[in-house]
């Protein structure tokens, strides 16, 4: 796996026409070329910025292609990043539950609901939470316009420690990413490891 960081100056960002998530969306896989038959093999997300510049996580199968603008620095990342039993985490996710009735899909709202929403989710990603450790920021949605039609997601990111209950699991969530919308920079499980 690969980490990468896109780091754009405002004068790029105007160039690119970077005005939301989906603008951001083609700026990404614009760094990977389609390769026929292969499903999309890297997360990213949008880490905001100040100033002068954005930065843009990616973590992928393969090198990015260099970009026309900005600046692009990727590291490999050691096997063994993944085998420790605890980390920090912090994960941008689009939270939603799908009715077993009707099948609709529906947004998670309010905080405490959110809290509970990842918590239980967590073992089937292969780690669980420290509770007293687990927070939600930024919750909204982001909206953006698509071939015409708007798409609004909703958007939280859960911060805190985890502990890895199941290594299989946890691995595939790091590289595969957790939850719905990860075309659009939700899900890329950004982790450090921490001493027990």
């Amino acid at each position: 796996m690969i980490a990468s960081m896109l780091k754009l100056s405002r004068k790029d960002t105007k160039k690119l026409g970077i005005k939301d998530a989906y603008s951001i969306h083609k700026v990404i896989y614009s760094l990977f070329p389609e390769v026929e038959g292969q499903n999309r093999d890297f997360l990213y997300t949008d880490k905001g910025g100040d100033f002068h510049f954005r930065q843009i996580l990616i973590l992928s199968k393969r090198q990015p292609i260099l970009p026309e603008f900005g600046i692009l620095e990727s590291k490999a990342i050691p096997e063994k990043f993944l085998n420790y039993d605890h980390y920090g985490f912090e994960i941008r996710l689009n939270p939603t539950k799908r009715d077993k009735n009707t099948t609709k899909i529906t947004a998670i709202r309010g905080k405490e609901e959110l809290l509970n929403w990842f918590t239980k989710k967590a073992p089937a990603f292969g780690f669980n939470v420290v509770k007293e450790n687990l927070q939600v920021q930024n919750i909204g949605v982001q909206r953006f316009e698509k071939n015409g039609v708007t798409v609004t997601q909703g958007e939280a990111t859960f911060i805190g420690k985890l502990v890895v209950c199941n290594r299989k699991s946890f691995i595939q969530s790091f590289k595969e990413g957790i939850g719905r919308a990860k075309s659009f920079g939700f899900g890329l499980l950004q982790i450090i490891p921490l001493q027990g």
